[in-house]
């Protein structure tokens, strides 16, 4: 780090420049990427990704969202009077698409394509598959729909689990610009609070190139590899608060260097060997942990490991890099008015690290017992997809399945269960699955040569482990009747082979990252049970945030009250892996600031106690500020539209500040202070595999407890 510093300082402008070059490229591609994002949902090798496969072969269609186009003929009127024209308006509206697969009462003579007063019918539609997150045909489809039927005075409605899960027609949300800019707003009050001074500002500047840069990046990694759609949000948002949160860390440490009487050259190095340090485990540890992802056999959740690792990664180039040339050329410049003084410690976290201390059972006691309630919740959760009641509340195609539902057309319709059996086969096929318990009916979808169809239309929506019991309940009373391979796709299908694909290997994704992030931190901290201790308690972490949003979404105690969403029955099966993946590496962010700071107090005081206190007392306002940052950047996040973008922000805002209250401010200092000289042992044989110095365990030198009078603790 020392050396990285007289570097830096040494060549500053050629760092300005190349990094004024990456801004501005950075700002270039920034417009560009999001037309290069893709929404690839598939799972190789998986049973309905397969069948997906043969579907798009045989009909070049796709399951991956039916709409349900809707036609309603005016009081008087009846659907089968007006047949021909109804078939006609769907035909036409279906043009819309390159290639389409229309299933409707035309086509297949079924009643149950008409609503019970006989005045509404539906038809289904499935398309190509998408290939970018741009709108596609679909888009056109309910003005085509609307244009086919306006001769007739018919009235027309379109709907699908797609459309409803974008949002309320009411509410488009922001764009990730408007997002972004909200979250650096609230940034920069807690900088200036933080700060009381201009070098508020170093910080967002430090956050714009690294956002731009990583844009940059991912723009070239979109010509070789698909890239989730998801990415560019966790890129301006959670990329805003790392770059500064990383900033603020250093810009502190600097300021409490020069406080200390070194002159400014000498106080960027000190704090590049001390809080650029932290910064570099902290970024390699959040890394790591988005990175291990590629080992999930799922292309959407690798592509967001490889994407969101680069966030942290040039997060830390940037505050390791450019931060230093600008506290060099203009720190002290900036640096004023100097209303708040960083020569000593903060007062009011001083006597709380005290009290912590002094009654350090009692706060361990408390912190466990709020966690254990907010853990609670969490053997109650499901993963699948949320439920219809809890996607849009009002907009066209909630008024569409409104339709519908009062017609007495259930909502299991926006996810019909595609079954694929050989063509002479389907009729049987479909005798069977509409016998099955759950199944509002079943039809013959297609007649191709090769593959025949059966659209099975299920009571209510499969989308998680309760309600898609019914896809496997249609398989088997297929497979009864059908002689020959049976493939099953659609929605349902989908959330049964993430089980399969994701879950099943989850367990040693998260080995992986622990035991990385255990070697890592031995490094950072010279210790076996301090890295222990911190991945233990970050998975305790993670359970809280898992409890806590099983309480408040899936089971709706609140989302309804903040987001006007009701329940949403389950969390969306790609969501908790990814929350997994950045809260593990984001909370570990504090774990390795507060206890690098206690570190480096232990070797200059040798007691366990002081370091807690002073440790705690210098970190404790940034750790806090830089929690509350995060949490406005997730707040930004948790403002899309999207049901599941909301669900990603909340869990990731709700999780950091759990971690930096109730663990970082309270259990992990209790903690420290219950272990003492055991924190700080790392053999000799260990440190030399690890290429660190070793700290043998040895008497804690006698300091005055807090408020009470010096006695000498041994081991």
């Amino acid at each position: 780090m020392e050396r990285l510093a007289r570097l830096v300082i040494r060549h500053r402008r050629i760092v300005f420049g190349l990094w004024l070059v990456l801004f501005l490229a950075g700002g270039f591609a920034a417009g560009k990427v999001p037309d290069r994002l893709g929404i690839d949902f598939s799972l190789p090798g998986q049973p309905g990704d397969t069948a997906e496969k043969h579907l798009v072969e045989a009909y070049g269609t796709s399951s991956y969202d039916t709409f349900i186009a809707v036609v309603t003929v005016p009081e008087g009127q009846t659907v089968e009077a007006n047949k021909d024209q109804i078939a006609k308006i769907f035909t036409d509206a279906g043009a819309v698409f390159p290639k389409v697969r229309l299933v409707d009462l035309a086509s297949t003579g079924d009643p149950a394509f008409v609503s019970d007063d006989h005045r509404t019918t539906f038809a289904l539609m499935q398309g190509p598959q998408p290939t970018s997150f741009a709108p596609g045909p679909e888009a056109n489809l309910r003005p085509a729909l609307e244009q086919a039927a306006k001769a007739s005075g018919f009235t027309t409605g379109v709907t699908s689990y797609g459309l409803l899960s974008a949002g309320n027609s009411s509410n488009e949300g922001p764009s990730v610009l408007a997002e972004t800019m909200f979250g650096a707003l609230g940034a920069l009050v807690v900088l200036i609070f933080v700060f009381a001074s201009f070098l508020a500002l170093l910080p967002l500047v430090i956050a714009a190139v690294s956002i731009l840069t990583t844009f940059l990046l991912v723009l070239g990694l979109t010509t070789f590899s698909d890239v989730s759609f998801v990415v560019q949000f966790l890129i301006a948002l959670i990329g805003l608060g790392v770059a500064i949160d990383y900033s603020l860390l250093v810009v502190s440490r600097w300021r409490e260097e020069r406080a200390h009487g070194h002159d400014n050259e000498t106080a960027v190095i000190i704090a590049m060997k001390t809080a650029g340090h932290a910064v570099l485990a902290s970024g390699v540890t959040v890394a790591i942990s988005l990175v291990a992802l590629v080992v999930v056999p799922v292309p959407f959740l690798r592509s967001m490991g490889v994407g969101g690792m680069l966030i942290p990664l040039v997060s830390v180039a940037v505050v390791l890099t450019l931060l230093p040339a600008m506290l060099t050329t203009i720190g002290p410049r900036v640096d004023w008015p100097r209303i708040r003084h960083e020569g000593t410690a903060s007062k009011a976290w001083t006597a709380w690290a005290k009290l912590i201390v002094r009654r350090r059972w009692i706060a361990a006691g408390v912190a466990t017992l709020i966690l254990g309630l907010l853990i609670a919740p969490v053997f109650s959760l499901k993963i699948g997809q949320a439920g219809i009641e809890s996607l849009a509340s009002n907009g066209p195609a909630y008024d569409t399945l409104a339709t519908l539902r009062a017609g007495g057309i259930e909502s299991g319709v926006t996810t019909p269960i595609v079954v694929l059996v050989p063509p002479d086969q389907a009729q049987a096929a479909a005798d069977a699955a509409a016998k099955v318990d759950g199944v509002q009916f079943a039809v013959v979808g297609g007649d191709a040569p090769t593959l025949g169809v059966v659209d099975v239309i299920p009571t209510k929506e499969t989308v998680d482990s309760s309600s898609n019991k019914v896809v496997d309940e249609v398989r088997s009373a297929v497979e009864g009747v059908v002689d020959g391979d049976v493939g099953i796709t659609g929605a349902g299908a989908t959330v049964g082979d993430y089980f399969s694909a994701v879950y099943d290997k989850f367990p040693y994704v998260m080995a992986l990252i622990a035991l990385i992030t255990f070697v890592l931190l031995m490094r950072t901290f010279r210790s076996v049970l301090l890295p222990i201790k911190a991945v233990l308690l970050n998975l305790l972490s993670l359970a809280a945030v898992f409890g806590a949003i099983t309480w408040f979404w899936q089971m709706g105690h609140g989302s309804q009250a903040v987001f006007n969403i009701s329940a949403t029955g389950a969390l969306t099966f790609w969501l908790p892996v990814i929350i997994f993946a950045f809260l593990f590496g984001l909370s570990m962010d504090y774990e390795v600031f507060i206890l690098a700071r206690m570190r480096e107090e232990y070797d200059a005081c040798g007691n366990t106690n002081e370091a807690v206190v002073v440790g705690l007392a210098r970190t404790g306002r940034l750790v806090t500020s830089a929690a509350l940052i995060l949490f406005f950047a997730f707040a930004a996040l948790a403002s899309s539209p999207g049901t599941d973008i909301k669900v990603m922000g909340t869990a990731l805002g709700v999780g950091i500040l759990i971690d930096a209250t109730i663990v970082r401010a309270l259990l992990v200092p209790a903690l420290v202070s219950l272990f003492g000289a055991y924190n700080w042992w790392l053999p000799a044989g260990l440190a030399k595999i690890l290429r660190v110095e070793p700290s043998p365990l040895r008497p804690e030198r006698a300091v005055a407890e807090p408020d009470e009078e010096p006695a000498p603790v041994s081991v």
